[in-house]
């Protein structure tokens, strides 16, 4: 039986196995929507990945990642432009919903949070117009602020939903609750986002207390704190009906599990927690 609005990130069964055995254990539990990372595309070739996607008629819930455009120096800002442009023909080969970027936080030597903002907007606006033709909508994923020097300076929605009303067409944002649930705005601008269509994704997961790793704790839904209903439903007034993705980095726990378990868990909660 179809499990319908619920679509796995990769990254959540990425030690247990590759691109093509992930989507063989989704397909046997009735999930027909991924999202996977670059590295895993890479890992078996990009018409490999398209293929696979076609043939068992997937949906590529977005794409993971691009981003990171502060740089210290213009080469490195280049570099970054580069390699987005080259994330952008990969999601539009895996017609993925989006291409999700996580923007990138401080360059090497610096404290200037407003100027990494600054070149962020601008990589951005630089690679805005190869998404535009080629139909790829970019969607900025706000990270917590506890990422704001090594990973996106970008850290609210309001942030993201800023520079998406600065660049216009073509942009969005990923909602991942794991990096907004403690937004006290985030109702505010989930409805804000909605009402300029700019809800592309719903990433889903939990806040583990205590959490013993910032990076690699994540929880399954249901095991944490994140009051996972009431952002569903903010995200679905708001006019937002795709699925949910669950994107869970997990070390201790997940990672070492078989991959039909986490799997078959993660569909397990989506039905009753989420």
């Amino acid at each position: 039986m179809a499990i319908e609005g619920l679509s796995i990130n990769l990254a959540t069964v990425r030690k247990q196995y590759d691109m093509k055995q992930a989507v063989d254990v989704c397909l046997k539990q009735g999930i027909t929507a991924i999202a996977p990372w670059r590295d895993q595309v890479h890992a078996i070739g990009l018409s490999e990945a398209a293929r696979i996607v076609a043939d068992n008629g997937l949906r590529v819930t977005g794409l993971c990642r691009g981003g990171m455009f502060p740089a210290a120096d213009t080469e490195g800002r280049r570099a970054a432009i580069d390699d987005n442009k080259r994330a952008i023909d990969e999601a539009a080969a895996l017609n993925a919903d989006c291409l999700v970027l996580v923007v990138g936080g401080l360059p090497e030597g610096s404290k200037d949070i407003a100027h990494a903002r600054e070149m962020v907007s601008d990589g951005i606006a630089a690679i805005l117009p190869h998404a535009r033709a080629s139909g790829v909508p970019i969607a900025i994923e706000p990270l917590h602020p506890m990422y704001a020097a090594d990973r996106a300076c970008v850290n609210t929605l309001e942030q993201a939903l800023d520079i998406c009303d600065l660049l216009g067409e073509g942009m969005g944002v990923a909602v991942d609750v794991y990096h907004v649930w403690w937004d006290p705005k985030l109702d505010q601008q989930i409805a804000r986002a909605g009402a300029g269509g700019r809800i592309l994704a719903h990433h889903i997961c939990d806040w583990l207390v205590p959490t013993t790793d910032l990076l690699l704790d994540r929880g399954m839904m249901g095991d944490g704190v994140i009051d996972l209903k009431r952002i569903r439903r903010s995200i679905e007034a708001a006019g937002f009906h795709g699925p949910q993705e669950v994107e869970i980095f997990s070390a201790g726990n997940w990672w070492k599990r078989p991959g039909e378990e986490v799997i078959s868990t993660c569909a397990e909660r989506f039905l009753t927690v989420c």
